[in-house]
């Protein structure tokens, strides 16, 4: 039964979550264009907007360069540069410092969020869902370096990039790296996921024009019509 379980949740639920998102992301960008933005209450409030826009933004995105780096590059790659012990000692000061950035973003944010009057009556449920879910994610993940700190050896990190290398090749048998895992990696892996899945639901959409638009803008054909001639 723990087997089953362990792969529904690490071996079907993340091309489920997956799909929701990329899915459900063209259909709200085909279907609400005017929903998909950032919905900024920068100009309602702007105590601690600055300050904790930026270090969120900051923290979250070097975390998630460095877990796509860390997850995704092939052991046999990195090892011929450094051991997969030096990578896990690499990974957690780098995760320590840059979540700590995070953190401190993300309290300004939350408390601004929850306690101005003007922020929280604009605020949706699903705002404050995705602010508190992130916040839940990020927490999670500071709380992985110490349990790594117990295990020095790098057999989690292995098992756990494994395990993202096979989800990402579509290889079968990818649950079975994390079976054994601790439980605080199976919920931080388990937290992200979610996130994916309310990821079209949410402002989190704001993320992809981040990516694309800027390419998109460069490489558009002829003038942008402002008005036409009458």
């Amino acid at each position: 039964m723990a087997d089953y379980i362990n792969h529904l949740l690490f071996g079907v639920y993340p091309y489920v979550a997956i799909g929701i998102m990329v899915i459900g992301s063209i259909l709200r960008y085909d279907r609400d264009q005017y929903t998909w933005k950032t919905s900024s209450s920068q100009l309602l409030a702007d105590d601690g907007m600055r300050w904790g826009n930026n270090l969120f933004h900051i923290g979250v995105l070097l975390i998630l360069v460095g877990h796509a780096v860390g997850l995704l590059t092939p052991t046999a790659i990195y090892t011929q540069f450094i051991s997969v012990q030096t990578k896990q000692l690499l990974a957690m000061a780098a995760g320590g410092v840059f979540g700590v950035i995070c953190f401190i973003g993300m309290v300004i944010l939350i408390r601004r969020r929850l306690f101005n009057p003007r922020i929280r009556a604009t605020s949706s449920t699903a705002d404050i869902l995705v602010l508190l879910l992130l916040f839940v994610q990020l927490c999670l993940g500071l709380l992985t370096i110490p349990v790594s700190a117990q295990h020095l050896d790098g057999s989690s990190m292995l098992a756990l990039s494994h395990w993202a290398q096979y989800i990402v090749t579509l290889q079968p048998g990818a649950a079975e790296h994390v079976l054994h895992e601790p439980l605080i990696f199976k919920l931080h892996i388990l937290t992200g996921l979610t996130l994916l899945v309310l990821f079209p639901f949410t402002r989190l959409v704001h993320v992809f024009s981040g990516v694309v638009v800027p390419f998109k803008y460069l490489w558009r054909s002829g003038y942008q019509i402002v008005r036409k001639r009458a």
